[in-house]
């Protein structure tokens, strides 16, 4: 491999293939910050993001709607082998393809393309991303990593087109790859045990920027049965108060951003150690933003004091991870609520000030052998208490404890492909897809 003097980089962000898909303030942060460990070293990054919601040729869309958030272009495209008998339509989610040919067309030749995947069943988006990429630079080695490359690494290979896929984490290992397919070799100017020595994503290479993604730490200390987490970050990270509070500071005052969505697998775990002197912090400062909890946030860790300093210090859409009200047979799942601390903690929230719209429980629906019912109680009783209910389709996840039990209850072979993990076509039943049962489920919920 020759040495490049400098060289060039370009990160992807690629297509989504599914029934259905929504900006629920999905931005590729370990991708963004590849790009900013990169740029850190005086090395030339181009970006191009397939799920371009604010693409020159995209039609004019609102960029503050919901907080940020709104629907991803879209064109009907076949659905993959082996799930032609759900009935709903599959798309491309994302630019056209003659946009992201035209971007790829416009940039020099890069010396490295760095692609990232998330959910394992979008592959075949991976797949077509790769293969345009591959037909605008043939000569360019092309490196896949993210959630898909990590956790089914050999179908990755097999399957997508990828000169090398990256089954480790990206921070530990993307100099050595550098080194590997530029020969260019760099000293890292970050620790990648010390989050407070990373450098912000950049965010600025997005075309529209309308909201912030923000990771306090790395990590979870819980093995839930249905998550990956554990698995693809095994040791807890902190931030620092002070480097968190400058963070939103810099985004606040460089782009005038309100929006800050917290990314974070545990924020609320040792509070006292971490989230509540963030918040204090927070208040303190006198910050005025608000802050979006997609990934939820844990329950035990939400008291009165909790509550009351995550409403003044602006958290506006607050999500909690119940994921069952089946409190007596909830240990094959998680131990991480009981129904007692579920009761105090939403009591404590609608005691600070929270209303019933801005909080809600995500619930996990298609598990393995659930029935119907049990779902049915756990929205109801969600609804009791106060608080909205949010379904959470189930995905199977390779590696996780519940893997064998999902793979027992499907009726797709999902050792086989990863595409019949889909959460859209409930994959963990043996009776086919039925918009019935889902339609009754949503009118239930929004009743």
């Amino acid at each position: 491999m020759p040495i490049c003097d400098t060289p060039h980089i370009l990160i992807v962000n690629p297509w989504i293939h599914d029934f259905a898909a929504y900006d629920f303030w999905a931005k590729p942060m370990g991708l963004l910050t590849i790009a900013s460990m990169l740029r850190q070293h005086g090395i030339q990054v181009s970006y191009i993001d397939c799920l371009d919601r604010f693409h020159p040729h995209a039609p004019k869309t609102d960029p503050d709607a919901r907080y940020g958030r709104g629907p991803y272009f879209k064109t009907r495209i076949p659905k993959p082998c082996g799930l032609h008998d759900v009935p709903r339509y599959f798309s491309r989610y994302g630019i056209k393809p003659q946009w992201f040919k035209e971007d790829l067309l416009n940039l020099d030749q890069p010396d490295l393309v760095l692609i990232t995947s998330l959910m394992t069943y979008w592959y075949p988006g991976v797949q077509e991303t790769i293969g345009i990429i591959r037909s605008v630079f043939p000569q360019t080695p092309i490196v896949l990593g993210g959630i898909y490359a990590r956790l089914c690494p050999e179908h990755a290979r097999k399957s997508c087109g990828a000169d090398h896929v990256a089954d480790g984490p990206a921070h530990k290992n993307l100099f050595s790859l550098l080194r590997r397919f530029t020969g260019y070799s760099v000293t890292p100017a970050f620790d990648p045990e010390i989050l407070d020595s990373y450098p912000y994503p950049s965010l600025d290479l997005q075309t529209t920027l309308n909201y912030v993604p923000l990771l306090t730490s790395r990590g979870c200390p819980f093995r839930c049965a249905y998550c990956a987490s554990r698995l693809l970050e095994p040791k807890r990270l902190l931030r620092s108060p002070e480097s968190v509070i400058e963070e939103i500071g810099y985004w606040q005052k460089a782009y005038g951003l309100s929006d800050f969505i917290l990314y974070d697998d545990a924020f609320l775990v040792e509070t006292d150690q971490h989230a509540i002197p963030i918040l204090e912090e927070i208040i303190r400062t006198g910050i005025k933003v608000r802050f979006h909890t997609p990934n939820a946030v844990h329950i035990r860790g939400i008291g009165a004091q909790t509550a009351r300093l995550m409403f003044e210090a602006g958290f506006t859409t607050l999500r909690l991870g119940l994921e069952t009200a089946d409190f007596d047979h909830r240990q094959e799942f998680d131990i991480k609520v009981s129904e007692y601390e579920f009761k105090r903690a939403v009591n404590c929230l609608r005691e600070a000030g929270f209303k019933k719209n801005q909080v809600g429980a995500y619930l996990l629906v298609g598990l393995p052998d659930q029935k119907l019912d049990a779902t049915e109680h756990s929205i109801y009783f969600v609804k009791q208490i106060g608080i909205t209910p949010i379904a959470a389709y189930y995905t199977p996840i390779p590696h996780t404890a519940l893997w064998p039990k999902a793979v027992a209850a499907s009726r797709y072979d999902l050792e086989s492909d990863p595409v019949f993990t889909n959460n859209a076509v409930i994959p963990c039943q043996k009776q086919p897809f039925n918009w019935k049962t889902l339609s009754e489920l949503k009118a239930l919920i929004t009743s």
